[in-house]
């Protein structure tokens, strides 16, 4: 049994700077990975037929590891959506096997991930991440959880407005 991890939210940022969040080094470098891991790297190629390789570093409490992801874009509509596969990878691209690297059955390969943006107004975005077909096991959680906690830290590109 599989069932796609969906994940929204609402910024309160224009459009173009949200699309900017997935597209920029520097911006994924301040969001991707969960709470307490941080991204030290992130190569991107943001094209149909470009790969991006973003790495997340554990902290040292947990042994200060990089793993690395790359998105390999098939789809892209700018400003309006990104598609990709995303696969565990080594700092050079080359996709592995989860299960070779220790990880359990349920981890995906060449996952199909789509991301969506829709301006709410000028100063609002929702944007909404797909990630299909996950085989319902103990890393689906985990996988919530993290992509959960990458989009509530990409919140903290912008000001908070208080009303």
């Amino acid at each position: 049994m599989t069932k796609d991890l969906v994940v929204t939210r609402t910024y309160n940022a224009p459009l173009e700077a949200v699309w900017a969040a997935w597209t920029n080094p520097a911006a994924v470098m301040q969001w991707w990975g969960p709470n307490c891991f941080t991204c030290p790297s992130a190569a991107m190629d943001v094209r149909v037929g470009g790969l991006s390789i973003v790495c997340m570093r554990s902290p040292q409490s947990m042994g200060g590891q990089d793993m690395y992801n790359s998105w390999a874009y098939t789809r892209i509509v700018p400003h309006e959506s990104i598609e990709f596969i995303q696969n565990l990878s080594t700092k050079d691209g080359i996709s592995l096997d989860p299960l070779a690297v220790g990880l359990p059955p349920d981890f995906p390969r060449d996952q199909r991930c789509v991301v969506t943006f829709k301006a709410l107004s000028p100063t609002q975005t929702e944007l909404t991440v797909t990630q299909f077909d996950w085989i319902v096991g103990q890393m689906f959680p985990l996988a919530e959880l993290g992509l959960t906690q990458c989009l509530d830290k990409m919140a903290a590109l912008w000001p908070v407005t208080v009303p």
